[in-house]
C-alpha cells in the first residue's frame, strides 16, 4: 500500500490548473538525456524529439516533462548533458520563456527536488567556449505532482512520474542511484538492463501497475504517468490508467495529448518516404477519446 499512499500525498501537494477545451497538453516522460556515450539512449531518438518540440510549439502545446527528462544518476554535474544536446534543450527553453513548460522530477532526475540544486545548475548556463554565463530556465520551480482539473466538470487528472512508493527507486532510491552510477550504467551501454528497474522486470511493472490501479480506483481519478517506459491506454472496460511511454525506445518516442477536450496516445519515428529520404512522421496509436469518458466518480467499480 505504499505506492497509494505516496501517490496521495503528492496529489495532496500536487499544484493544480484548470483546463476547458482550449486547452493543449503533451506529455513526454523519460527521456533519460545523457551525455551523448553508447549509454545515452536518448540520441537516437533526438532527431525525432527536437522535431515533436517545434511541431508542439508552433501549435501551441504546453509542455509537460513527467520525470527522467535529464539522467543525473549517471551525470549530476548538469553542464555535461547540456553540452552534449543543446538543441534539445534550446527548444524546452523556446517552452519555458513562453510560460509554457512545467518540469516534474521522477527517480532519474531526483536532485530537481532540491531548489538549490536547481538554482545552481538550471537557472544559468556557461558557455565555456565565449566564457559567457546565459540565462537558462531562470527561476523555475520542478514539481513532484500536477492536477489538471476540467473546469466544466470538476473531473480531475493527477499527473507523476510513477516512481513514488517503488521501495527502490523511491525510498532507496540513493542506494539505486550508487549501483546505477558505478556498476549498471557500463552493462546498460550493451543493453544490460538493471533488475530494480520495471522497464525489463516484468513481474515489478505488473505490480507497479496494479498498485496504480488500487489509487485509481479508491479516488476515482485519471491517472497519468510514465516510469515503466510501457505505453498504456485504457480499453472502455479499463480503469482509467494511462502510460505515455519513454522517449527511449529503439525507433520512436511515445507522448500523450490533451487538446479540444480529448486524450490521445502518438509516437514519432524517423521513417523513409518514397524517395527513401529520412522524414519525422507523427502517429496516433489510440484515440482520440473524451476525457469525460474516463470520469468515474459515479462508478461502482
Amino acid at each position: 500500500m505504499q505506492i497509494v499512499k505516496r501517490l496521495t500525498e503528492a496529489y495532496k501537494n500536487a499544484r493544480v490548473e484548470h483546463i476547458d477545451e482550449d486547452s493543449k497538453y503533451v506529455f513526454f516522460s523519460d527521456c533519460h538525456r545523457g551525455a551523448g556515450s553508447l549509454a545515452d539512449e536518448f540520441t537516437r531518438n533526438e532527431n525525432a524529439y527536437n522535431f515533436a518540440l517545434k511541431y508542439y510549439f508552433d501549435n501551441g502545446f504546453t509542455y509537460v516533462e513527467a520525470g527522467d527528462g535529464d539522467e543525473l544518476w549517471e551525470h549530476p554535474n548538469f553542464s555535461v548533458i547540456k553540452n552534449a544536446h543543446h538543441e534539445a534543450f534550446a527548444n524546452i527553453k523556446k517552452f519555458y520563456d513562453d510560460d509554457r513548460l512545467i518540469l516534474l522530477y521522477g527517480n532519474h532526475n531526483i536532485y530537481l527536488k532540491n531548489q538549490e540544486y536547481v538554482r545552481d545548475n538550471y537557472y544559468t548556463f556557461y558557455d565555456h567556449y565565449h566564457k559567457i554565463e546565459h540565462d537558462f530556465l531562470q527561476g523555475i520551480e520542478p514539481l513532484e505532482a500536477l492536477v489538471l482539473k476540467v473546469k466544466k466538470t470538476g473531473q480531475e487528472i493527477l499527473i507523476v512520474h510513477g516512481h513514488q512508493g517503488d521501495l527502490v527507486n523511491d525510498h532507496l532510491w540513493f542506494f539505486t542511484m550508487l549501483s546505477l552510477k558505478y556498476f549498471w550504467r557500463f552493462l546498460h551501454a550493451y543493453g544490460i538492463q538493471n533488475p530494480a528497474s520495471p522497464v525489463k522486470n516484468a513481474q515489478k511493472r505488473h505490480k507497479l501497475e496494479r498498485n496504480y490501479n488500487k489509487w485509481i480506483k479508491k479516488y476515482k481519478m485519471m491517472l497519468i504517468c510514465g516510469h515503466t517506459h510501457r505505453v498504456k491506454f485504457p480499453k472502455s472496460n479499463e480503469l482509467p490508467y494511462f502510460n505515455m511511454g519513454c522517449c527511449v525506445y529503439p525507433t520512436r518516442i511515445t507522448a500523450i495529448e490533451i487538446s479540444n477536450g480529448n486524450i490521445q496516445l502518438v509516437q514519432w519515428h524517423t521513417r523513409p518516404n518514397h524517395t527513401g529520404a529520412l522524414k519525422v512522421t507523427r502517429e496516433i496509436i489510440q484515440g482520440p477519446a473524451p476525457l469525460y469518458k474516463f470520469d468515474i466518480r459515479k462508478s461502482k467499480n
